[in-house]
């Protein structure tokens, strides 16, 4: 990719961004198989949904317990 100078940022915002062909594409596809990944390393383990306790106490419970099971 070459580089571009610019005087102004009017003049910088005006050029067309260049990308050589299926560039953009590799890019993207590279990206969700980065995000696939991350995701099979780092898996969600939060309970999913939304929760309501009586007390102070029992949300913290709660997230004791959600800290044990790691």
């Amino acid at each position: 990719m070459t580089v571009q100078k610019f005087r102004s940022i009017e003049e910088m915002n005006a050029a067309p961004v260049l990308v050589r062909d299926g560039e953009a594409a590799d890019a993207f596809e590279r990206f969700v198989r980065h995000c696939a990944r991350y995701w099979r390393l780092a898996p969600r383990r939060y309970p999913r949904g939304v929760f309501r306790f009586r007390s102070l106490e029992d949300a913290q419970a709660a997230r004791s317990e959600h800290r044990s099971s790691r």
